[in-house]
């Protein structure tokens, strides 16, 4: 399976009236949005599900995929790895699943992924997250292997990079 992670891109600061959730992206930030997808729709195949942290930042990154994006609590900005990975259906669904979130949790999960945590131990405990720039895009593969499988980093791109 493949999982794709990707930071939403620059958003707002917190300002009087709104609140964390509702913080859009800036002109920047949507402009990253735009880089990542393109580089995104090059290589995702058609039947890729997206699924997105409800945070109008996030929503407002997904968008410029122009495809089906389910919206899914437990990627909201308190969400956790255990939550992100039950919601990919980690490692065992059978389309890639691109996953537009928030740190610490996105950093969490691919330092539990990539460290080939211990069976049984609560996903991203006594880690610390990996840092996740705004707009990056990190894809990571799940090859199965003997007992358990190993997890490939495939890929990372910085919105700088895109």
């Amino acid at each position: 399976m493949d999982l794709i992670l990707w930071r939403h891109a620059e958003a707002e600061e917190i300002a009087p009236g709104i609140d964390d959730p509702h913080r859009g992206l800036t002109p920047r930030g949507l402009k990253q949005a735009r880089r990542a997808a393109d580089w995104l729709n090059r290589f995702l195949p058609a039947g890729a599900r997206v699924i997105s942290s409800p945070a109008l930042r996030c929503q407002q990154t997904a968008a410029a995929l122009e495809r089906r994006v389910k919206l899914a609590e437990a990627l909201a900005p308190e969400g956790g790895v255990e939550g992100l990975l039950a919601a990919a259906r980690w490692p065992d669904s059978r389309e890639p699943v691109l996953v537009v979130g928030h740190q610490p949790t996105l950093g969490l999960a691919a330092a539990y992924l990539m460290t080939g945590a211990r069976l049984g131990q609560a996903p991203g405990a006594d880690l610390l997250p990996w840092a996740i720039k705004k707009g990056s895009v990190w894809w990571l593969r799940h090859r199965p292997r003997e007992e358990r499988g190993e997890v490939v980093l495939v890929a990372v791109r910085t919105a700088e990079m895109m």
